[in-house]
């Protein structure tokens, strides 16, 4: 005979809402707050944390930015889809969390790119065009860091992080008030490196800014897959505030990012900052992104693109004509052509110059592998051919 044992009367349902209750407050504790001043509308809404004024040339000043950002960036895809590049990472849908941080910095704070801030090269001033030379072949980087405090490109996932804070502990040593910006993606905020830098910045109160990107991707894998918890809640393990901005809206990425370089200069310590943001395109040319993700998700983030919703603003405000949007149009074309006219005018590298700087002195195998790749090299002469 089998016997139903049973609980008392009305526990197990006294039970089971205690568990819901406790599920779904922990689920309210963790739901993300985000920072935004500029609906997808184009309309102005305030926060009590971050407020911003801005004249109607700011604003145009920062439309004008990402719309030229955004032309060089389908400029150097499209130059890389006619062989003249060998990969381009875009930046596509990611302009105002690039180009609002870019220009909440200072001349004299330090930026560690990644490979994808085409937007805030553009703010430190660094040429377009020399950001081509490394995804050609001709160089490693192409323009001088310290002129404009722009490091070069990491293609190395996250160690840029572990960058920015040695250098930021520098700057508190030698009594500076710079602020560091390290930048990187939600894929990135999973690795060693990343982790070993929070650990430094806060134990040593570095004066570093954590950028991280999270476009919604890291290639195939989606956030939710890297993390149980919105990215900016990971500062408080390591004893630093994080805040969570729109990452496509200018504005509020313009006031948030201020706000934490102000933080670090003044001493009070790393700050993360998690730009909520989309990437549109591909991860890099070498992707398609159409197999893993749906075509649905990606006219919801078209309808906030961060272009559009500040020329929204600009229209509401009457803060541009058409005048203005014509002529930034023409800028836009003539720029396309320079980069097109300075790839194609790159000189081809040097195939032989791998070998040059290997060892200080000589070495017997590098020695032997410059005979096999020149022999390599003359095959193809033999054959009609001046190269690979």
């Amino acid at each position: 005979m089998t016997v139903e044992r049973t609980a008392p009367r009305g526990k197990p349902r006294r039970a089971a809402t205690k568990k819901t209750t406790t599920a779904a407050a922990r689920k309210r504790a963790a739901r993300p707050e985000m920072v935004q001043l500029l609906t997808p509308e184009g309309e102005r809404v305030e926060h009590p944390d971050y407020a911003l004024t801005t004249t109607p040339g700011q604003l145009r000043g920062l439309y004008r930015d990402m719309v030229l950002t955004r032309r060089f960036d389908a400029e150097a895809t499209a130059l890389q889809r006619q062989g003249e590049l060998g990969l381009w990472p875009s930046l596509l849908g990611q302009e105002a969390a690039q180009i609002g941080s870019g220009r909440a910095l200072r001349d004299d704070d330090y930026v560690f790119p990644t490979y994808r801030e085409h937007g805030v090269a553009w703010c430190r001033g660094v040429d377009p065009t020399l950001l081509l030379g490394m995804f050609r072949g001709v160089n490693h980087g192409g323009w001088d860091p310290n002129s404009n405090n722009f490091h070069l490109y990491t293609i190395v996932i996250g160690s840029q992080a572990l960058h920015a804070t040695g250098y930021a502990m520098g700057v508190a040593k030698d009594g500076a008030d710079s602020a560091v910006v390290a930048y990187f993606g939600d894929g990135a905020s999973s690795q060693g490196d990343v982790a070993e830098a929070f650990t430094f910045a806060a134990v040593y109160n570095a004066p570093v800014v954590f950028f991280c990107q999270n476009n919604q991707w890291a290639i195939s894998e989606p956030t939710e897959r890297q993390s149980r918890v919105p990215l900016y809640q990971r500062a408080a393990g390591y004893g630093f505030p994080g805040v969570r901005v729109d990452g496509n809206d200018v504005l509020a990425v313009l006031a948030v990012t201020r706000a934490a370089a102000e933080h670090v200069r003044t001493g009070q310590g790393p700050m993360l900052v998690e730009a909520f943001t989309y990437r549109m395109g591909a991860h890099t040319t070498s992707d398609d992104p159409t197999r893993y993700r749906r075509k649905e998700e990606l006219e919801v983030w078209e309808a906030k693109d961060p272009i559009l919703r500040l020329r929204r603003c600009l229209e509401r405000e009457d803060a541009a004509d058409e005048a203005f949007f014509s002529d930034l149009a023409e800028e836009s074309d003539a720029m396309a052509r320079r980069v097109r006219e300075a790839i194609r005018s790159m000189p081809d590298p040097d195939g032989m110059a791998i070998f040059e700087h290997t060892y200080a002195d000589g070495h017997a195998l590098v020695d032997e592998e410059r005979a096999q790749y020149a022999a390599y090299l003359a095959s193809f002469a033999d054959h009609g051919h001046e190269g690979v």
